[in-house]
């Protein structure tokens, strides 16, 4: 049997928040996972330490579309190191849930904040903090950060 989706991830798939590039981008992440076919970008404007706007081109199914809506609701006025608090646990939890067939797509949403972040720091000049999620083959360990002791 297939697991439903929340009525969250259906709002945020028919309704997508930020939809698009921030112009003159402070950061910009790209990942993707060439298993399932999904794509994340996401956009950034950082002033002073703080975001204050995010927007993002995803193309995936309705769970890929809704983690990426809410991450940028969740990120925008948070600081980088707020931001970076954020896992694909809390984006799942903020969605009501994700199928576990589904979940890769909460990995994705991290992983482009996180590779946003690298790309801003990158552009700065100045060294990224530690965040072990990038510093892997992603595209095809997706399971072992959903299920690390298995």
């Amino acid at each position: 049997m297939t697991e439903p989706y929340s009525e969250k991830v259906i709002d945020h798939f028919t309704n997508p928040r930020n939809v698009g590039v921030v112009e003159n981008p402070d950061a910009v992440g790209k990942v993707g996972n060439p298993i399932c076919g999904d794509i994340m970008e996401l956009s950034l404007r950082i002033s002073d330490g703080v975001i204050k706007d995010a927007k993002f081109r995803t193309f995936g199914c309705a769970a890929a579309i809704a983690t990426s809506s809410i991450l940028t609701e969740m990120v925008i006025g948070k600081t980088i190191e707020q931001a970076l608090k954020i896992s694909n646990k809390i984006v799942t939890e903020a969605l009501d849930g994700l199928p576990s067939r589904k979940r890769h797509c909460s990995v994705l949403a991290e992983e482009s904040l996180q590779s946003a972040i690298v790309n801003y720091y990158e552009r700065r000049g100045e060294t990224p903090p530690d965040m072990p999620l990038l510093k892997h083959d992603h595209f095809n360990e997706h399971e072992e950060k959903l299920n690390p002791a298995e």
